[in-house]
């Protein structure tokens, strides 16, 4: 039998990426979500900046939220200039919270962004997904795996 595709959305511009939750979790649903920001917050990530490494979402009152993601005040941003750290509410599907809440509240599945970025039509979205995390032998095992994919590659290329 065929392996599923995983799910690909459409990506123009990547703005912020979470390179080790791939590392740190072993990822089994992946969502897109909306994200509701402020004027100044989509000029500085519009300027390319932003991080999410420390990151993740929670849901709260059937609202999913995203808790510690850094964006940066705007240079020119003045008084109208938004809180760096602040909460950001993230847009999802009413079916797709429910399914959020179940897996976090009964199999004990974490919420972790993958990455932000600016889709075709210009509107800023997440790549949230429902995780869980990896033991520590997990880890060595993934490390042990990558470095034979790279010795093995090295070794063909010296063949040839």
């Amino acid at each position: 039998m065929a392996r599923p595709k995983p799910v690909t959305f459409d990506k123009k511009k990547i703005v912020a990426e979470n390179r080790k939750a791939r590392f740190n979790y072993t990822i089994e649903d992946v969502f897109e979500a909306g994200l509701a920001l402020t004027g100044t917050e989509v000029k500085s990530l519009r300027g390319g900046e932003g991080t999410i490494a420390e990151s993740y979402a929670e849901v709260r009152d059937g609202q999913v939220w995203l808790i510690n993601a850094n964006i940066p005040e705007f240079s020119h941003g003045n008084r109208f200039n938004h809180e760096p750290k602040r909460m950001r509410k993230l847009l999802l599907h009413a079916r797709e919270i429910d399914k959020m809440v179940g897996a976090v509240e009964r199999k004990g599945m974490t919420l972790v962004p993958l990455s932000v970025y600016f889709n075709s039509r210009g509107r800023a979205k997440v790549e949230l997904a429902l995780a869980k995390g990896k033991q520590t032998h997990d880890k060595r095992a993934a490390i042990k795996e990558r470095d034979w994919k790279r010795d093995k590659a090295r070794l063909m290329r010296e063949k040839s």
